[in-house]
């Protein structure tokens, strides 16, 4: 209190001054410490939300089959192209003549590659971004595809669902509520859809049949315009 000096105009006015430039600086300190902890929380929302976002995704990936084989295959392609060239190439046809190329069917290990890379890559993202059961859980399955075996990752999607409804703040499943194991997703092929391409006549096939009709009028007309000048 005795920095206070109201006894004089000039007391006052460089109390007043100083109060206010105490209380800007206090102001100051204040807003800084609030952006700070703003971003921070911000940057934090950020890291959660992309790491939710990938755990989710390998999630959907890992455990988007409920029937059918919920296993993935480890085998790669090379591997496997090695043992259908062993065995002949599944699904040829060779003509009677023998001079033609065999027409080979679409390989039947396609679909298994797709999902060993998927599952690949999902195993990839737990191990940097899930939790330490997770990535526990990714490592085993990890190891035993580069060891050639069959892996298994009903137990894996059970412990990303577990923390994704936790960190969501949802409700956990009730144990009365039964749900069947889980394997990963089948891709979509996409050879239906250019067989419908091909029925619709939209290639480039189609519009040569077009060209040679318009060629073919073109040319009759050139030559009846010959004719009515030969007549003159």
């Amino acid at each position: 209190m005795r920095f206070l000096d109201f006894s004089s105009w000039q007391g006052a006015l460089t109390t007043i001054l100083g109060i206010a430039v105490i209380a800007l600086i206090g102001v100051g300190i204040r807003v800084l410490v609030m952006l700070t902890i703003q971003q921070r929380q911000q940057r934090m929302n950020r890291q959660i939300n992309e790491r939710l976002k990938t755990l989710i995704s390998a999630y959907r990936t890992l455990g988007g089959s409920f029937t059918g084989e919920l296993t993935v295959n480890p085998a790669h392609l090379k591997s496997t192209r090695d043992r259908t060239m062993d065995g002949g190439p599944a699904g040829s046809e060779t003509p009677e003549g023998g001079d033609a190329p065999a027409v080979t069917a679409a390989p039947t290990w396609d679909r298994p590659r797709l999902i060993r890379d998927a599952v690949e890559a999902a195993l990839s993202d737990i191990l940097l971004l899930g939790t330490e059961e997770h990535v526990r859980l990714a490592a085993q399955a990890a190891s035993d595809m580069a060891a050639g075996r069959p892996i298994h990752t009903a137990e894996l999607v059970i412990s990303l669902r577990a923390y994704i409804r936790l960190a969501l703040d949802l409700d956990p499943i009730s144990d009365a509520v039964k749900i069947p194991l889980q394997g990963p997703t089948r891709p979509q092929s996409g050879g239906a859809r250019g067989g419908r391409d091909r029925a619709g006549g939209s290639g480039p096939g189609a519009g040569g049949g077009g060209g040679g009709e318009g060629g073919g009028g073109g040319l009759g007309m050139g030559g009846m315009a010959a004719g009515r000048r030969e007549d003159g």
